[in-house]
Parts: structure tokens; C-alpha cells; sequence
């Protein structure tokens, strides 16, 4: 049960190409949005699309293996943890959610292939 306490799951498109950082320690770092869509009918009976951005990091081989894979615009699932951290910046305390990726899978569309038939 201790995997359900901080557990989020998302699929969603890369909203750019993977920010892949080398740290002083030797360690890498991995930084990249997904947008997740959602539709719905409002009250009015209107279809509603809205897109939520999220900040993914991913540390170590992982952040390479991630670089190495995933572009802007891939459909990806990602299994991990959700994190806050703030910052200071120009004398003003900046707030972020990101969430901690532990797994990763890239999502193929599988195209049909012409009939062969002639």
C-alpha cells in the first residue's frame, strides 16, 4: 500500500523535446512538459476540451534513456511521484509541482499496412 500514498499516473503529448542537463556531481537531469487532454460536456451541452501542463523530471539513466527516446509532440505514459519545491526569483518566492518520473512507456500508433493484394 505504500506505493498508493504519492502515486500519479499520466498519459499525454511532450510539449517539447527533453531538456537533458549534466549536474556538477556527474548525476543527469531530465526536464520536459506533457499536456493531458480531457473532454467533456458542460451544462449547456457544449464539448469542452482542456488541456492541463505538467512538469516531468526524471533522474540519472533514466533522464538519458528518456532523452535519448522521447520527442516533442510523443504520446507517452509515465508512472512517478508528485513533488513541490519554490524558488526565489527577482526577490519573489516562485512555487512548482513536478512530478518525479519512475517509469516511462512511449506510445506507437499502429499503422495499417496497404493490402498486399494486386
Amino acid at each position: 500500500m505504500n506505493t498508493l500514498k504519492n502515486n500519479v499516473q499520466l498519459i499525454g503529448n511532450l510539449g517539447k523535446d527533453i531538456e537533458l542537463t549534466q549536474l556538477d556531481s556527474g548525476n543527469h537531469l531530465a526536464k520536459v512538459t506533457i499536456a493531458t487532454n480531457e473532454r467533456y460536456t458542460n451544462k449547456e451541452g457544449e464539448i469542452v476540451n482542456e488541456t492541463q501542463w505538467h512538469n516531468l523530471i526524471a533522474w540519472g539513466k533514466k533522464a538519458e534513456i528518456m532523452a535519448q527516446l522521447l520527442k516533442k509532440g510523443n504520446e507517452v505514459a509515465v508512472q512517478g511521484k508528485l513533488t513541490h519545491r519554490s524558488y526565489e526569483k527577482d526577490g519573489t518566492t516562485k512555487y512548482i509541482s513536478e512530478v518525479v518520473v519512475h517509469d516511462f512507456l512511449k506510445i506507437t500508433k499502429m499503422v495499417d499496412s496497404p493490402d498486399s493484394d494486386s
